[in-house]
């Protein structure tokens, strides 16, 4: 399993180890000290001996390119938060459709809308559903009647009585 960390941190791991194992520390030592497997520490003197520094140093991890830049994420984020009434829409609500659609104005990018959620929730974005309530509903009138009417019309235990046990 890839332990946690960016590339960048990983390098500088490996880098560790082997400026600790050339400081005439054992494979054990150094493994026990930078929270690794003995095998990874054996692993890295082995490519260092070979390459050199440049075999320990990250590379690119492989696989298709993001679509969308690092840039031009936080500029979809700029305008998410702005509303989709800014963007042209006739409500707030963004819906995964919109924001294909909003992607593909601004950067020329196709996403289909399902695997917009996947750019989304990389973002930190997560789904929020509307919460229903009438045009017409009167806040204030809901409140008064919760505070005065309620109370009166609430049921209410009655006192307990012992006729009213069976034997």
């Amino acid at each position: 399993m890839r332990p946690s960390g960016t590339p960048k941190q990983l390098e500088k791991r490996r880098h560790r180890a082997v400026q600790l194992l050339e400081s005439g520390q054992s494979l054990s030592g150094v493994a026990r000290q930078i929270g690794a497997a003995v095998s990874s520490v054996f692993r890295w003197r082995q490519t260092y001996r070979r390459k050199g520094r440049q075999g320990l140093d990250a590379r690119p991890s492989p696989g298709r390119p993001p679509r969308l830049s690092a840039t031009e994420k936080r500029q979809l984020v700029r305008l998410l938060t702005r509303g989709a009434v800014r963007a042209g829409y006739r409500t707030e609500l963004w819906t995964l459709p919109r924001v294909a659609e909003l992607i593909h104005q601004q950067f020329g990018v196709r996403y289909h809308p399902a695997h917009v959620w996947k750019v989304l929730t990389a973002l930190g974005w997560s789904c929020q559903k509307p919460e229903r309530r009438a045009v017409e509903r009167d806040e204030d009138a809901i409140a008064r009647w919760t505070r005065d009417d309620w109370p009166r019309i609430k049921k209410r235990r009655s006192t307990w009585r012992s006729s009213r046990l069976r034997r």
